[in-house]
């Protein structure tokens, strides 16, 4: 095994991811299980399109650039490509994906790229394609570098990224319900809607990509799927259209605003580094504040539980 052997396996993957989509498609219309929308659809195929483009026009190269010039102070010299290697590379890059994936969430510069994942009210096989187009820009790579220094070749952890990517494809679903042992070890599409659900129960959970040990022994698996609660998809404010350019752009759109209006440096980095939802007078709702307020509100039950608020879908603009 060498270098050289391999190939782009996301490119591979799409004639299967679009199958796949039109399969769920029709289950989803004879069964009543699981929900798609003309457009909502043609949003996230359209945002899936312009991650790819996004990477052919230089986010890609940027990454392997950045990759071979930290390989080259590499502290194993010669890390053998067989099977093996690259399995505990794929482990590797899966935990450095975890952390990624978590500081995604907690931090808003890299959230103003991830955002555009989470942006669909609806869960289905179509979100999973549903990718930011400045991710490669804001510097999303740099959790992975570390590979790289350890004597990872870089064409071996932009492999196993895309494995990695290409497993996630399929936990975007309705149709598929608990899936036992399997998910004490695996992240599972009943794991991935609880980390998708905007619902003040489930939110700040399993950040995992394939191994959902990585939540599990980090202490972010706090709570399972409920059936007698349904989760609730989309973000706290839900965008109001199908335009993949403002989806693209919207949070960074909104960073802008907000450095703009800052009033001390000590402004500007929480507004581009504290958590989103932020704000120096904490008149708006972190995810951790719309759970501590929650909490409150049945301060009777130990857990906090309460029945779930209906929380209607917004209709986009047309």
């Amino acid at each position: 095994m060498n270098e050289s052997v391999f190939p782009d396996i996301v490119a591979f993957a799409v004639p299967a991811f679009v199958v796949l989509i039109i399969l769920e498609m029709i289950i989803a219309k004879r069964t009543g299980r699981g929900r798609y929308e003309t457009k909502d659809t043609f949003a996230s195929l359209s945002m899936g399109l312009g991650n790819r483009i996004a990477g052919l026009i230089g986010g890609g190269l940027l990454v392997y650039v950045v990759f071979n010039w930290v390989y080259q102070f590499r502290l194993i010299e010669t890390m053998p490509i067989v099977w093996w290697s690259v399995l505990i590379c794929f482990i590797a890059d899966d935990l450095a994906y975890y952390w990624f994936h978590r500081v995604a969430h907690e931090r808003r510069w890299f959230w103003a790229s991830h955002v555009v994942h989470h942006s669909s009210q609806h869960y289905n096989l179509s979100t999973a394609l549903r990718q930011t187009w400045t991710g490669k820009f804001s510097f999303s790579f740099i959790f992975g570098l570390p590979l790289a220094l350890i004597g990872f070749p870089p064409e071996m952890i932009l492999f196993v990224g895309g494995v990695n990517l290409v497993y996630q494809f399929w936990i975007h679903t309705e149709l598929i319900d608990r899936m036992g042992p399997f998910e004490w070890i695996f992240n599972t599409p009943s794991h991935h809607r609880v980390h998708h659900a905007t619902n003040p129960r489930y939110l700040d959970a399993n950040y995992a990509g394939t191994l959902i040990i990585w939540d599990r022994l980090f202490g972010t698996f706090v709570q399972e799927e409920r059936s007698e609660e349904p989760p609730r998809y989309g973000i706290i404010k839900n965008l109001t259209t199908f335009n993949p350019l403002m989806i693209a752009v919207h949070e960074w759109i909104g960073i802008g605003k907000d450095v703009a209006k800052a009033k001390s440096l000590k402004e500007v980095a929480g507004y581009l580094f504290g958590p989103p939802g932020w704000s120096p007078d904490g008149s708006r709702m972190t995810s951790a504040m719309i759970k501590e307020r929650w909490a409150q509100t049945r301060p009777d039950l130990p857990d906090g539980d309460m029945e779930p608020a209906p929380q209607p879908l917004i209709k986009p603009a047309e």
